[in-house]
Formats: C-alpha cells, structure tokens, sequence
C-alpha cells in the first residue's frame, strides 16, 4: 500500500487493513523504519535533459579550468541582488546564551522593508570590477543591461588592462535580460566571450558573496535609499578583501 500511495496516513492505512493505529504506526515505524516527511521545495525539477546539460557543462568547466591555468583569471563574474532598508535577522544571529532557569527569549516576527534597491556587482579574482546600483523605477531589460556592460567594459579597459587586452570571460546566469537577443549580439559584435551556466545552478552563481555581504546588513534599520546604498558601498569594500580567498575556494573545488 505505501508503495502504490506514499501520501497515505496511518489512519487510513488502520481503517483500510483493520489494524489498530498504534500497531501501523510501529511496523512503520519500528519494523521498517520509516518515517513520513514533508516534501522538499526546490527552485525546479529539472528533466532528464536540462541534468545532462548541467552535467556537461559543468565538465566543460572543470576541464578548461584544469587545462588553462588563466581561465578562472580572465572570468568576470557579474549578478543583481535587492539589498532592503530592514532584512531580519536569522535565527541563529537571535540567538542568546541562557541559564537552564532563565526564561527562553521571545522575538516577534518581523518582515522586510519595502524600501530596497537593486545592486549589480562584477567581480573576478583581483576584486570588484564594477559595482552600482539601479536607480529608482528602472527596469532591469535588455536595454538596461546592455548599457550596464558598457559601462563594465569600460572599467575593465581602466582597471583590468591585461584582461583587456586578452578579451575577458563574462560569467552570468540566465535572467531574461542577460540571455536576450540584443544583450547577445553585443557580446558578439564586442568579442566578448561567455561563460556558460546551466539552467537551474546557483551553485555556480555568485551568491556566496552576496551572502555574506548581506548577513552583515541583516537587523540593521536604514531609512531611505540612499542610507542602503552608503551602507552598502561601505560593506562591500570591506568583503572585497576577502574576495580573492573566496574565489581561490571555487577555483579549488572546480580543479
């Protein structure tokens, strides 16, 4: 029965087979050591197709990181992230020491703000390559974020000249605006290699940096967009000193 219908409860299964409800609970339980779990969310459940593509990808990667010791050097990594004017805390940074006869601390639930902004950020192995924020009522598409890339191109020209000069990878996941046509064909017309990123990965995104920009942020009130972004600005200069070693880590594990 728990084979053809896993979503069976205990008393259904004790009214369909006639058994008591606490002997089920114990075959199921004690003698075939189950247990019933809530189903796991996840961002998609990719086909059979989209698995192998990742994989091969994900191989390529691996490959030519392992062949050319500059590869992981010239990649430029680049995502958008909101960044809010109040982020709660998670639990583990509420939590309290406590004595076993001291009450346990209650904390009501708190939501973010609605007060946010966008932050965009291009890094590589050396440290932020371009960093900004999208103005208010602006809509990040394929215009915007082509006229982002130029701007990035002309940071790398003025910071990065050796990638300049040996045509940088770009490395982004696959939002609407970064895949569209006219954002493609500029980096075709620019010569502008990309790096591939297979659907449904952010592992392979840089989302460990901002991570760890924003727990620093998270409890912290600030009243209007432009506190955010001094915020912001003043954190992300203190995380690009430990860039590199984060991204020494990835350059680790893909190898």
């Amino acid at each position: 029965m728990i084979r053809s219908n896993r979503r069976l409860t205990i008393r259904e299964i004790s009214e369909e087979l006639n058994i008591s409800y606490g002997s089920i609970q114990n075959i199921l339980t004690t003698d075939l050591n189950m247990r019933h779990v809530s189903v796991k969310f996840v961002p998609g459940v990719l086909m059979v197709q989209q698995k192998q593509q990742c994989l091969s990808i994900s191989l390529e990667l691996r490959d030519h990181a392992a062949s050319d010791s500059s590869f992981l050097g010239n990649v430029i990594m680049g995502d958008e992230t909101w960044v809010y004017g109040y982020d709660p805390e998670i639990r583990v940074q509420s939590s309290q020491w406590k004595s076993t006869s001291s009450p346990r601390v209650k904390k009501a639930r708190q939501s973010r703000s609605n007060i946010k902004v966008m932050m965009t950020v291009f890094f590589d192995l050396d440290g932020i390559v371009r960093a900004e924020f999208v103005p208010r009522n602006t809509t990040v598409n394929s215009e915007y974020y082509k006229g982002l890339l130029e701007r990035l191109r002309n940071d790398v020209c003025r910071k990065r000249p050796d990638k300049w000069a040996n045509s940088f990878v770009l490395h982004h996941d696959n939002a609407p605006c970064h895949t569209s046509l006219l954002v493609r064909q500029f980096l075709s017309n620019k010569n502008i290699m990309l790096c591939p990123h297979p659907p449904y990965s952010p592992d392979l995104a840089p989302c460990d940096f901002f991570h760890k920009l924003k727990m620093t942020m998270k409890g912290k009130c600030f009243e209007s967009i432009q506190d955010i972004e001094a915020a912001t600005t003043a954190q992300l200069d203190t995380h690009e000193r430990g860039l590199p070693e984060l991204l020494q880590k990835v350059a680790r594990t893909m190898g």
